[in-house]
């Protein structure tokens, strides 16, 4: 894209972001590479959903501002992080949907194997470690992520995601959200059946025929390596909860994961105010 056409998609990505409830007020920020080193960013202080091709930012990938009248977006850090870590991200979405961002407040990542299609695009979506925005702990808590992920709830805050392009990142950004739905459901009405470690070692196969260019694989079954949840054992894999099925491709809730009634709670207000 030229950069005419990358600033009109940036505002096309900020208004759906916006439609569809993902931000609220100036929430929210977007980034694209222009080129090997410089980026267009969204700038502070604007709502998503009524920003205009001119007010875009310019930066190197120190932060630096070249071109534009506004200023960049206060967690432009977080994106130059991702930038940092991955040579292949060519986009960065940052948002605070809402049932995704109840799972974050909950502190439940979405890292079970529950929808083939999330498996074989996202992997896994873990929570990034609680920082304050706008500081420099908030690029220190995604950097533990983003070299094996192309997705990630960030604790108490919202999630995050990066593509080759700009909509591929707003893509999985609806990804999240969508699977974040299907989990809450499926829990309210008694919980998920999982599916077993064979079906993804399955699906993992399939990226290839896809053309899918996963960052990482997945990670041993967990009980080999004694990790705790939420943890990647090896830290260059993705953890997915998948028990092993015994040759059935779907396994009941074994129950060893259960929300407690503060965490439920919160998935339903969040629910709740999907729904308004």
């Amino acid at each position: 894209m030229n950069e005419h056409t990358l600033r009109d998609a940036i505002v096309e990505v900020g208004r759906r972001l916006y439609a569809r409830g993902y931000t609220a007020s100036n929430d929210g920020n977007i980034s694209a590479r222009l080129d090997a080193g410089r980026l267009l960013m969204t700038p502070k202080s604007v709502c998503k959903g009524f920003m205009t091709a001119e007010m875009m930012v310019v930066t190197d990938l120190d932060g630096k501002k070249l071109a534009g009248d506004r200023d960049p977006s206060s967690e432009m850090q977080m994106h130059l992080e991702v930038y940092r870590q991955r040579a292949d991200a060519r986009a960065v979405v940052h948002a605070h949907p809402p049932i995704a961002t109840g799972f974050a407040v909950a502190g439940i990542p979405l890292d079970r194997a529950v929808l083939a299609e999330v498996v074989t695009t996202l992997g896994s979506v873990p929570i990034a470690d609680y920082a304050t925005p706008s500081t420099k702990e908030l690029p220190e808590a995604v950097r533990k992520y983003v070299k094996s992920h192309d997705g990630m709830l960030l604790a108490n805050h919202g999630a995050l995601t990066l593509g080759s392009d700009l909509f591929a990142a707003y893509y999985k950004m609806e990804t999240i959200e969508h699977f974040a739905k299907i989990s809450l459901v499926a829990r309210l009405l008694g919980g998920e059946r999982l599916l077993s470690r064979q079906e993804v070692d399955r699906l993992q196969g399939l990226r290839g025929m896809y053309g899918i260019a996963a960052p990482a694989p997945i990670c041993p079954p967990i009980a080999s390596v004694g990790t705790a949840r939420g943890e990647s054992p090896l830290g260059d894999c993705q953890t997915i909860f998948a028990p092993e099925g015994d040759g059935e491709r779907l396994v009941p809730d074994s129950g060893e994961i259960r929300l407690t009634y503060a965490q439920l709670t919160a998935l339903i207000e969040a629910a709740v105010r999907e729904l308004k």
